[in-house]
């Protein structure tokens, strides 16, 4: 679904994740960890995200720039009785045009685990929209991965699907932004001593 924030004034960051909301077309601006001031639109989510950490702070594309492409960082699979925490962070590339020339890559914040996986680039267009693959719950002794993987769909109308790995099911697709994807912002699981689950959950932000 896609979520619209109400407007609120709050000194500094506007957590997202105590700001009440409410549907409307009023656009908003957002503050990036770096300092990127950038007018969004909407805000894309999906229902499966998993329940574990908490929300970091989001990076936005630079004034100007939508996600041509994307990254993962992924932990390879452990192997039997160790722990696996499969997807650990999203890097977006923007770019101005549909095109890998002055590329700007941004991510929120990242788990420590994994490497991070060669770019996937929208043939033509950008980002607009999203799924998430997550596994759920494994119970008390099983071991928890969260989000695995993400696919998204292109504004010229191809699917592109990250490197990631393949525990869980995806999600239904969220909503479409107008014209592309130009943030992110990440649920992080700090790291623990056992059952470490990396990335739970993400939310792409809209811009015109």
């Amino acid at each position: 679904m896609t979520v619209e924030p109400k407007m609120a004034a709050v000194p500094g960051f506007c957590s997202l994740a105590l700001m009440p909301f409410i549907f409307s077309s009023i656009a908003t601006k957002e503050q990036s960890e770096y300092g990127v001031t950038r007018e969004y639109k909407s805000i894309l989510t999906v229902p499966n995200g998993g329940p574990w950490g908490v929300w970091t702070k989001p990076e936005m594309c630079p004034q100007g720039y939508f996600a041509y492409g994307f990254s993962l960082k992924v932990q390879r699979r452990q192997g039997k009785l160790k722990d696996d925490t499969a997807l650990n962070g999203i890097r977006l590339h923007c770019s101005q045009e549909d095109s890998a020339r002055k590329i700007q890559d941004v991510e929120s914040e990242s788990g420590r685990l994994g490497s991070w996986t060669t770019p996937v680039w929208c043939p033509r267009g950008f980002l607009v929209a999203f799924s998430l693959r997550v596994e759920s719950p494994q119970g008390p002794l099983g071991d928890d991965t969260a989000a695995n993987n993400i696919k998204f769909k292109c504004s010229e109308g191809h699917e592109v699907e990250g490197l990631g790995q393949s525990w869980g099911l995806y999600s239904s697709w969220s909503d479409r932004c107008s014209v592309a994807i130009c943030g992110l912002e990440t649920r992080l699981e700090s790291e623990r001593k056992t059952d470490n689950t990396g990335l739970n959950d993400v939310r792409f932000y809209c811009c015109i």
